[in-house]
């Protein structure tokens, strides 16, 4: 049966977040804008991080079969899509645990989820995971034959494994004080070895505290959006991990990196969602209220009400497409193809709304008392002169949705290099079906 109804657990799941978004993650800000380098904004949100914790909200990000509370994807894009509604920075940090636990629960033994997931729940502290996979040189030829392949590499020495090279931009890998998350997936090649020779390490902050001159941070980039978010630039120069850390041998990392980063493309989607809601709720009251020095608010102005309908489709195509993907990963082995177009066209259509938005909004200079009850209900932060604002006014909201929505097409495999490409093998393959990701194979036996 097709039902867009949420269930009564999914209804307090979603309203669940929302209190959080609002009453925690809205705090971000505050907390972050008077440091002045992207380091200490993101060890500023640690207290936001313990709220999350305490909640389960990390918990949540484990499935029950391995002790934890998580449930079917939707849920977790339910969350998604509340956070981001509302702040970005301390959001992609708890959502970056997640994505970085996927590769241990999509590979892990027995004995690696009992010991390497302890820490996550507990529902006690801050720990932090990663995926840590993107080079300064890119990967998204990572696996091209005959290529260079993934330069951080492997060997193994007796009953170790020695991991060397660098990686830059995986959310939470350095931890909260520059000596590693609490679990880094790492992807590697085998030294050596074929592009094809990927494998997967788990890196602790144990392993790193044996011998801390092995791990160093290089830089924590300053971005234009996310930026108390942190993804840093770090080195590996011959650390060692017992042989119990390999999760994913040689030759069988690259489909264990695919499944997850399938899963973190719907969520993706769900993130997008957000930035474009709170993109159009900001808009619609504005328009409502303000009239242009006209004689109607400038909603019954058919420019302006057609930016606003586009932005209001795009959302609710976006949000749907978002659903049917969750949900189909985990009912049909074709969705994987509906995750990689969420990713697509919900990021993608974020940031045209963003600056549809600022085109309905324009340079239009108002006065504080004009747009006061805008900024009050959406708890945007005011100041006693609101004179000469505009969509372009970098005190205004627009700037910094733009700046988020701006990286969501960029990360987690990008549109272009990543994304796109993986839909256009699919498509390729002699046995492609092209509506099996909804109906599922005509094929039998």
């Amino acid at each position: 049966m097709i039902d867009f109804a949420l269930t009564p657990r999914q209804t307090a799941i979603r309203s669940s977040a929302q209190e959080f978004a609002t009453t925690t993650l809205l705090k971000s800000s505050s907390l972050t804008s008077s440091h002045p380098t992207p380091l200490a904004k993101f060890q500023a949100t640690r207290p936001l991080y313990e709220a999350a914790t305490k909640l389960g909200l990390i918990k949540g990000q484990v499935p029950e079969t391995l002790g934890g509370t998580g449930g079917p994807l939707i849920e977790a894009a339910l969350c998604a899509e509340e956070f981001y509604a509302l702040e970005a920075s301390a959001s992609l940090t708890i959502l970056g645990t997640g994505l970085g636990l996927l590769p241990l629960i999509i590979a892990g033994s027995e004995e690696q989820h009992e010991r390497f997931l302890r820490p996550f729940l507990s529902e006690e502290g801050a720990p932090l995971a990663s995926l840590v996979h993107s080079e300064p040189g890119g990967v998204a030829n990572f696996m091209e034959e005959e290529g260079m392949g993934l330069q951080t590499v492997v060997r193994k020495e007796g009953d170790e494994w020695v991991i060397d090279g660098e990686k830059i931009w995986a959310t939470n890998c350095a931890g909260w004080d520059e000596r590693g998350a609490d679990l880094q997936c790492v992807t590697c090649r085998i030294q050596g070895g074929a592009p094809s020779e990927v494998a997967i390490l788990i890196i602790t902050r144990e392993d790193i505290a044996r011998d801390p001159e092995s791990y160093k941070v290089l830089k924590h980039p300053e971005t234009i959006g996310h930026n108390a978010t942190s993804g840093p630039h770090v080195k590996f120069t011959n650390l060692r991990v017992p042989a119990i850390n390999l999760l994913a041998a040689p030759g069988q990392g690259a489909a264990v990196i695919e499944k997850a980063f399938t899963f973190s493309a719907a969520l993706v989607g769900a993130i997008s969602v957000g930035v474009m809601r709170r993109t159009f709720d900001l808009a619609l009251s504005f328009a409502k209220k303000d009239f242009r020095n006209g004689k109607v608010p400038i909603i019954e102005r058919q420019s302006v009400a057609d930016l606003l309908i586009d932005i209001k489709m795009r959302c609710e195509a976006s949000r749907a497409l978002t659903w049917k993907a969750c949900v189909g990963l985990e009912k049909n082995e074709n969705a994987a193809e509906l995750a990689y177009e969420t990713k697509i066209f919900c990021s993608d259509s974020a940031v045209k709304c963003v600056v549809d938005a600022m085109n309905a909004v324009g340079m239009y200079v108002f006065t504080f008392p004009q747009f006061s009850c805008v900024l009050r209900a959406l708890k945007v932060r005011s100041s006693a002169d609101w004179e000469s604002r505009s969509s372009y006014n970098a005190e205004l909201p627009w700037g910094e949705l733009l700046n988020t929505a701006i990286c969501l097409p960029l990360f987690d495999g990008g549109n272009v290099g990543v994304r796109r490409r993986q839909v256009e093998r699919i498509f390729t393959s002699p046995d492609y079906e092209p509506w099996a990701s909804t109906f599922g194979s005509s094929k039998h036996g």
